[in-house]
This record gives C-alpha cells, sequence and structure tokens, in this order.
C-alpha cells in the first residue's frame, strides 16, 4: 500500500481509494470501505436460550435475528461497549465478566468491519429498551434453532452467524475434552 485519501467520511463509514500494488505487479487505485468497531454481547441464559433481536435491516431489504451489540465510542473499551448496547438494544444489561470469544474481520476484500464477540452467561432485566429506533423485537431464542434459522436465511450478517457458530462449536469441543 502506497497511501489513501478519503473519498467521503461520516461517523459509520468512511471510504477510501487506497494506491495499491496487486500481487501480479499491477498498481491501481483500489476502493476501500472502513466501518467502526463493533462489539457483539452474546447472552446467553441456563435455559441454552441466547438474547437476540429480531429486526428489520434496510440495506438487506430483510427482518431476522442478530445478537446484542454495536459501534464502539472513541475510547471505549469493547466490552463495556458490547454490554452497553445489549441494555439500550435489549432492556437487558449483561452481569458478570464477559468471555472473549473472537475477534474478526467480516469483509475483508474491500472493508474493514472490526468486530468483536463477548460472551455473558447471566443478564438481569432492566425494563424498557432505550434504544427503539432498529428494534422489531427481543427474544431468547433456543440455541438448538440456530442451524435451522440459518438455513431459513433468518440470522442477519456474517458477524452474526461468525459469533453463533463458533460459540456453538468451542461449545462442542469443551464438551468433548471433558
Amino acid at each position: 500500500m502506497f497511501g489513501e485519501h478519503p473519498a467521503y467520511e461520516s461517523r459509520w463509514v468512511q471510504v477510501g481509494l487506497t494506491d495499491v500494488k496487486t500481487p501480479n505487479g499491477e498498481r491501481r487505485e483500489y476502493h476501500v470501505v472502513h466501518l467502526a468497531r463493533v462489539a457483539v454481547a452474546l447472552v446467553v441464559n441456563e435455559r441454552d436460550e441466547v438474547l437476540m433481536l429480531w429486526r428489520y435491516r434496510f440495506p438487506a431489504e430483510q427482518w431476522g435475528y442478530e445478537p446484542l451489540g454495536g459501534m464502539v465510542d472513541e475510547g471505549e473499551d469493547d466490552a463495556a461497549a458490547a454490554a452497553r448496547e445489549a441494555a439500550e438494544e435489549s432492556g437487558w444489561r449483561p452481569v458478570g465478566e464477559p468471555e472473549h470469544l473472537i475477534s474478526f474481520q467480516p469483509l475483508p476484500g474491500q472493508v474493514t468491519a472490526p468486530m468483536d464477540v463477548y460472551l455473558w452467561r447471566e443478564a438481569e432485566h432492566l425494563g424498557e429498551l432505550t434504544d427503539t429506533e432498529e428494534v422489531g423485537r427481543v427474544e431468547w431464542v433456543p440455541l438448538s434453532q440456530v442451524n435451522e434459522l440459518a438455513r431459513r436465511q433468518e440470522l442477519l450478517g456474517s458477524g452474526t452467524l461468525v459469533a453463533l457458530l463458533y460459540y456453538l462449536n468451542s461449545r462442542r469441543q469443551d464438551q468433548t475434552t471433558q
């Protein structure tokens, strides 16, 4: 990479034109979209249910499930952001120290979109949610339904799939090593 200059900037997204040298030696301008860091709260209760939002996503024109989460504010700890977003979006506040599950980039070809997933096994109900802009409804969804929801394309985005499938796979690995 030889440099980048902005083509568009807002609080949520920046588009850069990057001067790159491709693996075949060609030098050209490459469009890169930069999204803010996102922290996800995977809240799983003792009944083996995960707290999820059923919501509408305008770009995909689709309703579906997502775990709680959102943008990390400047200077904010990722886990604190996940807990804050969970409380705002659902009215449930995660309790205790989270376990960091995974960090990943869901679309590395042209998009930087760092995501961090944290697991809590307990949450307290605070009352009504405070962020009503995007939420259709808040539900405790049985983890046993994750594969079927994925098959029906009712899990929104790769971040949702990575978080849930990683959690289920790591849990399965823990059970086989015991």
